[in-house]
């Protein structure tokens, strides 16, 4: 019979994704194998990378070391770059990690990892017990007793990767800046009191990437892959509603103070795309959530629905144009007019405004590992440059981003780029309150 894991599919998912997309096979499982270091060691020794992990009431802590399993008869102390983490079951985006420079040794019939010469984690397979000092204990924001019985102990092989030296701290720097983008934007609140929300408008030609964008920022939220703005890559557009997206904190979880506004794509046919009579009452705050656009034919006063005396809060306060960076030299010279003319229109409405280029592969290479490149404008991309210039859109609020699109789970690097983006909107909407008067 197969040993199979605790893990649910999409824990284990997640864990390969913030691995480095990587592949997890189970060596070794406590109430399947004899619960004793020796067969531990006889079924993890020479297996290159491990992931240690142990199942405590409703906590998941684990170890993952880049290098070998410690030997049961070597008394030295052996390097092995390692980081930590910990997340509640059933919520792998609660994940917490923590690296530290380590080296592990059996040690009276224990797996035992030091740092700066303390112990500060060990595992004893012969009483199913733990131990971890109080600084590691804090940094993954564990609130269970240091030390104690666990459920379960399993050891995965981790397949798939190199020999690059700085593997853990690229693996762990996606995860720590996720983190705190998340922790940032669950807390953001307007600079001002009589705007309770930050409504974005986004607006770009069929298929660019809109409401992938949406999803891609509910998903985050969610933890999971969610798609409920309607995709596709038909000539016409998907989209025929004017749709206002609240986005939510998880399953359970608060509202955020940020809507994403959707419409029809811009077309350079005139009677086909999003009406351009439609765009002042979109931005002014008159048309209702869930209008049904017509190309042809934009809102009117008459409409039932239509909002006569926006208030501030009604209207958009931060426009998002979205171009697929692969097609920007292919944009006809209507496309462009007609962007420019929406521009004048933005502009004219004091309504501050983004350039969003989405379709980019390998997105993570623009950062060349390093997320703090993250807050440098990117002027070394002619296609970036070209796309600012054409739309009037200085260059520092011009950003790339990847979608998600064809995905099954989330990954940590593209959530990354998703919430910088997403957090760079926010402020540049908060320049349009300063502005008033």
């Amino acid at each position: 019979m197969a040993v199979v894991t605790r893990l649910t599919w999409s824990e284990e998912k997640s864990l390969e994704k913030m691995l480095g997309n990587v592949s997890l096979r189970l060596l070794y499982k406590s109430s399947v194998h004899e619960s004793d270091i020796h067969s531990m060691n006889e079924k993890c020794t020479h297996q290159r990378p491990t992931v240690t992990i142990i199942y405590v009431g409703k906590i998941v802590l684990g170890v993952f070391m880049l290098g070998d399993h410690p030997e049961v008869h070597d008394n030295l102390k052996r390097a092995n770059p390692s980081f930590y983490f910990s997340f509640p079951k059933n919520d792998v985006t609660a994940m917490k990690t923590a690296v530290l420079e380590t080296e592990t040794k059996i040690n009276s019939e224990r797996l035992v990892c030091y740092s700066s010469g303390q112990e500060v984690f060990s595992v004893h397979p012969g009483k199913s017990s733990f131990w971890m000092n109080d600084s590691l204990r804090s940094t993954l924001c564990i609130h269970i007793c240091f030390s104690g019985k666990y459920l379960e102990c399993e050891v995965f092989h981790v397949e798939g990767i190199g020999d690059d030296i700085n593997y853990i701290s690229k693996i762990t720097g996606a995860t720590k800046h996720r983190n705190s983008l998340l922790v940032e934007l669950r807390t953001y609140k307007p600079c001002v009191d009589f705007v309770s929300e930050i409504r974005i408008l986004l607006l770009g030609p069929v298929g660019s990437g809109k409401s992938s964008f949406i999803n891609s920022v509910k998903s985050v939220f969610q933890g999971r892959l969610t798609r409920q703005a309607t995709v596709g890559s038909d000539v016409t557009s998907i989209t025929e509603q004017y749709r206002i997206y609240p986005i939510k904190d998880g399953r359970h979880g608060k509202y955020l103070p940020f809507r994403l506004c959707d419409s029809m794509g811009l077309h350079e046919k005139e009677g086909v795309g999003l009406c351009m009579d439609d765009i002042p009452y979109i931005l002014k705050g008159c048309m209702p959530d869930r209008y049904q656009l017509n190309p042809s034919r934009p809102i009117t006063p008459n409409h039932p629905n239509f909002i006569a005396s926006p208030s501030l809060k009604d209207r958009i306060h931060c426009v998002a144009y979205v171009l697929d960076i692969n097609s920007i030299n292919d944009l006809s010279s209507k496309m462009v007019a007609k962007f420019q003319q929406i521009q004048k229109e933005v502009l004219s409405y004091d309504t501050a405004c983004v350039l969003l280029l989405t379709k980019a592969t390998n997105c993570g290479e623009f950062f060349q590992g390093n997320f703090s490149n993250m807050d440098k404008p990117m002027t070394s991309q002619s296609q970036i440059m070209d796309a600012s210039k054409m739309l009037n859109v200085p260059i520092y609020n011009t950003f790339v981003v990847e979608n998600y699109t064809s995905e099954w789970e989330l990954d940590p690097v593209k959530d990354t780029q998703i919430l910088f983006v997403l957090r760079q909107v926010l402020r540049v909407a908060e320049d349009f309150f300063e502005d008033l008067p």
